[in-house]
C-alpha cells in the first residue's frame, strides 16, 4: 500500500487509493447425484443373484443378512458407522474361515 505525504503537515499520511478489476465468481460446483448403497447380494451358497438380504439393527447393534432361496442367515455386531454391505463381507469372512 503507497502512502503519500499531505501537503500540509510531515506527520499525517493518506493512503493512496487506486481502482482494481473486480474478480470474478466462478460457478458453483456441480452436486454429485448420491448412489445409494446395495442392501441385496448374491448368496455364496446357493449362488443366486439378489437373494440375499440385509436387515440393519440399529437398536441392538446388530445385522442380519438371509438368503430367500437356501434360508441360510448369518449375523454379527454392527457398529453407528456399519453399512449394509459390511454385513456382506463379514458374512464372506466367515465362510472363508470356516472353508479352512
Amino acid at each position: 500500500m503507497s502512502f503519500y505525504r499531505s501537503s500540509e503537515s510531515r506527520r499525517f499520511l493518506k493512503p493512496l487509493k487506486m481502482g482494481r478489476r473486480r474478480s470474478k465468481r466462478k460457478p458453483p460446483p456441480k452436486q454429485k447425484a448420491i448412489m445409494p448403497l446395495e442392501t441385496q447380494f448374491n448368496c455364496p451358497f446357493c449362488n443366486h443373484e439378489k437373494s440375499c438380504e440385509v436387515k440393519m439393527d440399529r437398536q441392538r447393534n446388530t445385522g442380519r443378512i438371509t438368503c430367500r432361496v437356501c434360508l441360510e442367515d448369518f449375523q454379527t455386531a454392527i457398529n453407528y458407522l456399519s453399512e449394509p454391505v459390511d454385513v456382506y463381507s463379514d458374512w464372506i469372512d466367515a465362510c472363508e474361515t470356516a472353508n479352512q
